[in-house]
């Protein structure tokens, strides 16, 4: 019986550090994700300006027309 007792608390504590062990893995996803959309910012800035100037000037266009 004291093994039976001993396996289940072993499996409790493995459950515990895998359950752990997953939430650091998802920090790491999502600052890697940020890390490369951060990277993607800076290498199409200029790009990225001229289309949201673009969509803002049609916007304020079409807005003045109705």
């Amino acid at each position: 019986m004291g093994r039976l007792i001993w396996k289940i608390k072993n499996q409790n504590e493995l459950i515990r550090r895998f359950v752990e062990e997953e939430d650091a893995v998802g920090v790491v996803e999502i600052i890697l994700i940020l890390v490369v959309l951060i990277g993607l910012v800076i290498i199409f800035k200029e790009q990225l300006t001229e289309l949201v100037q673009s969509i803002l000037s049609k916007i304020a266009k079409q807005s003045n027309s109705i």
